[in-house]
């Protein structure tokens, strides 16, 4: 595993330079408020992974697809993902102060702001996406297509409605897991199958292939993150350690024990590889990056 992080990292490095550079032109063309501008910029410029555009890219990549027309789903779905970070932090939902090492936007600026920056988020996504020149119009209407579902309520909206509604009850694992396919998983999968759908002959087995590498990825990445929230170091990890355990949110640990929470990610991981056991070498960044979100400590 090991062997391919660096690979990992030093895509995560070139996707983050790229995005970042798309997404600040992108938030500074036509802002009508100043503040609010910075309200956005402050979400979405102010740190980050960049796993989720670089799943998309990487999946170009694994089917041989200019990489150039994954860019605009690429900001679109960090956009979506940053949106969701503000508005999850607010005071009426998990009322967090600390992100990704700094106030949460809703400290930094006010509640407010703080909501009308996600919204703003959230329709700029869109936006690209419906404007991309890269992406035929079949494109374009299958990848909108895509995200409201991942991002909505049958996807990401509706596993956050499950997590407040879970907090302070214990979950069996099958309910665990289908919170999180909706809450985490569902914007996962999305970010493979947008930056799959930029090829130009993708096939319905390679989707459905993808499709079951990007399941177990993303229950693959809510188990590290829970893991972290124990073992993790608040400088480390940008936010509040122990957060989960003192809003008494049903996590893998609470209900598997650390070992066996270390036991479940590690098989995550192999059915994320046995996934892509049909593709070649081009697929080798996808499976770095798998490799990375069970290694990452942040």
């Amino acid at each position: 595993m090991s062997d391919r992080l660096p690979l990992a990292l030093e895509f995560l490095e070139q996707c983050r330079q790229h995005i970042d550079c798309e997404l600040e032109r992108s938030i500074r063309n036509g802002a009508a408020s100043p503040r609010l501008d910075d309200a956005m910029r402050y979400s979405v410029l102010g740190g980050g992974k960049r796993i989720r555009p670089a799943l998309c890219l990487a999946a170009a990549r694994a089917l041989g697809s200019n990489q150039t027309k994954a860019v605009a789903p690429a900001c679109a779905l960090e956009l979506v993902h940053a949106y969701s970070l503000v508005h999850d932090d607010l005071p009426a939902m998990d009322d967090d102060d600390l992100r990704r090492g700094r106030p949460t936007v809703h400290i930094a600026f006010d509640e407010a702001t703080a909501i009308l920056a996600g919204d703003a988020l959230q329709t700029l996504a869109f936006g690209l996406l419906t404007e991309a020149p890269e992406l035929s119009d079949h494109q374009r209407m299958i990848m909108i297509s895509t995200l409201v579902k991942a991002s909505g309520h049958q996807g990401m909206v509706g596993g956050q409605a499950i997590d407040l509604e879970s907090v302070g009850q214990r979950l069996t694992i099958e309910q665990l897991e289908n919170m999180h396919r909706h809450k985490t998983g569902a914007l996962i999968e999305a970010s493979v199958r947008l930056g799959a759908l930029t090829a130009d002959a993708v096939t319905e087995q390679q989707l459905t292939q993808l499709a079951s590498f990007a399941s177990a990825l993303g229950l693959a990445f809510q188990v590290q993150d829970d893991l972290l929230d124990i073992e993790g170091d608040t400088e480390v990890i940008g936010k509040r350690q122990g957060s989960d355990a003192a809003r008494e949110k049903p996590t893998y640990p609470s209900l598997l024990g650390i070992a066996g929470a270390r036991a479940h990610l590690n098989e995550l991981l192999k059915q994320a590889h046995h996934a892509l056991d049909d593709f070649g070498e081009e697929a080798d960044t996808l499976r770095a990056m798998a490799d990375y979100v069970v290694a990452r400590s942040h």
